[in-house]
Formats: C-alpha cells, structure tokens, sequence
C-alpha cells in the first residue's frame, strides 16, 4: 500500500511539513506516516574516542566521553519520538485516521531507499539557512535518488488553490501532465501550464496536446507559451498569477529539466515563495 510519508525533525519547518502531508494524504484519501531519522553522523550507535590527540591514555575521561555520547543520542531518541507524537496528533485534529509514525537511525537517503515502493508522495521541508549555497546536502541527495514524486514545502502551509505545470513537451512533463490529469491531489484546482521557449507550431502543437489532456481530466486550464530565461519566466509568471504551488519534472536533458540541475535549481527552490512538487 502506498502511502504519503512526511520528514519531520523538530525545526520551525515541522508543522508546516505536517500540515502539507495531512493536506496530500486528505486529497489522496491515502495513508499518513510520520518518518524522523537519527543521522549516524550526528548521533553514533557507538564512539570511539581513543584517536582524540592527548587522550589515549586517560581511559576514565574516554569512558565518561563515550557516556556523554550516549546519552545525548538517547534525548535525540526520546525528543524524536515526541516529535513524531505531536505530528500524528496534529494529524488527527485534522481529520487523519490513525497516523502513522517510524523512527530510524542512521541515513535518511539509505531510509527513503528502504521505503521506496510504499511511497506515494514524499514531504520534506526546505531550512532556508542551509540554502544559502545549495540546497542541502540530504535534501539534494534524497531529489537525486529517488524516483517518487517529493513536495518541497516552505516554512507555512496554504492550502493551493491554483498550481502551475512547467511543460517543455518532453517524455518527462507529458508524463508529468499525465500524472496531474490522473491523480486527485489538484482535483477542482485551475491548472496553469507554462512553456518557456520560443513560440512554434511544434509548441503550440505540444501545449494543445497538454491543455486538452488537463481539460478533458476535468481541470480548468490557462496555458502560455513565454520566451525568457527560463527561472526569470517560472518566478514571474508564479508572482503575476498568484500560484500556490509548482509542478515540475526532475532531471534530464531539456531545458525544463537542466533547470532542475545545478545553481538554477538551486536558486527557484531557495527563493520560491510556494512549495514545489518534484515528479519523476
């Protein structure tokens, strides 16, 4: 059974993780489970102190180390699982029958991995602090793994009430339409596609093919074709028409998708002011 899966870690980004998970898995009418991994390399299942310089022979001051480490690891344990209790209450008081939760140690990539074929839709928050360069190294790593759909969320949850689709008509955003058209996460929410490029009959062909697929799924459908640079394009039209939420695809060869390799991934993800969906 697949099922929405929300990262949590406690920081001021949680609730609103929590709070576009609860909204997904409503919309899905699918499974909620919380997920809080202990990273190994902040928090060891063991220490080994003994190559500390000046150390080696002070057995007693390693043994106390060594107690301290655990016992630090043992509160990020406990804080966890109270973590992961207040998201299942929060989820509860917004209609969530029975949440679930999981708590791991170790690796959140190699955890995801495990976790793949049960997953529907992927929840993590973006911190602002750690996008000042790049977009973190876990979060990249977790974008560049995993072949499910991953909502990047911001600090505070609004339920979307317009989304917008970057289509280049490739392989990857026709199945991105196909997917959009098919599930009822946006159901009864006006869809805008947007191609970057030059006007053509190859691309008015394209979005026709596009825009008719949304409207025949039921959705009401506002397509353009806009030249620009692509993620001056994608924040401007985001801004004019007040879009609550991006859908792009992950990765590839296109000039939608090389936008989602590198700096300009980078800099949308750490400057949109809407969460955005990632389809594989």
């Amino acid at each position: 059974m697949t099922q929405v899966i929300a990262c949590i870690d406690g920081t001021n980004i949680s609730p609103a993780v929590c709070d576009y998970a609860v909204w997904a898995s409503l919309r899905f009418n699918a499974q909620l489970e919380f997920l809080h991994v202990l990273d190994k390399s902040e928090y060891p299942t063991e220490s080994n102190l003994s190559g500390n310089i000046g150390l080696g022979s002070r057995e007693a001051l390693l043994v106390e180390l060594a107690a301290l480490d655990e016992q630090r690891g043992k509160l990020a344990l406990e804080q966890g699982k109270l973590m992961l209790d207040a998201a299942r209450q929060r989820a509860i008081a917004q209609g969530i029958e029975n949440p679930g939760s999981r708590q791991r140690h170790g690796s959140l990539v190699e955890t995801l991995i495990e976790m793949e074929t049960d997953i529907r839709l992927l929840v993590l928050g973006k911190h602002e602090d750690h996008l000042s360069q790049h977009l973190g190294s876990r979060l990249e790593n977790v974008v560049r793994t995993l072949h499910r759909p991953i909502l990047i969320t911001t600090a505070s949850f609004k339920a979307p009430e317009r989304v917008m689709l970057a289509f280049d008509g490739s392989p990857t955003t026709r199945k991105g339409v196909e997917m959009v058209a098919s599930s009822p996460l946006f159901r009864g929410l006006p869809c805008h596609l947007v191609m970057v490029g030059v006007e053509s009959d190859t691309a008015r062909e394209q979005l026709a093919w596009a825009t008719s697929s949304l409207e025949d799924a039921g959705f009401k459908t506002e397509a353009r074709i806009i030249d620009g640079e692509v993620e001056r394009v994608l924040c401007d039209y985001r801004s004019d028409h007040a879009i609550d939420l991006l859908i792009m695809g992950a990765y590839g060869h296109s000039v939608i998708r090389r936008f989602l390799v590198g700096s300009t991934t980078t800099s949308v993800i750490r400057n949109a002011s809407v969460p955005v969906l990632l389809l594989r």
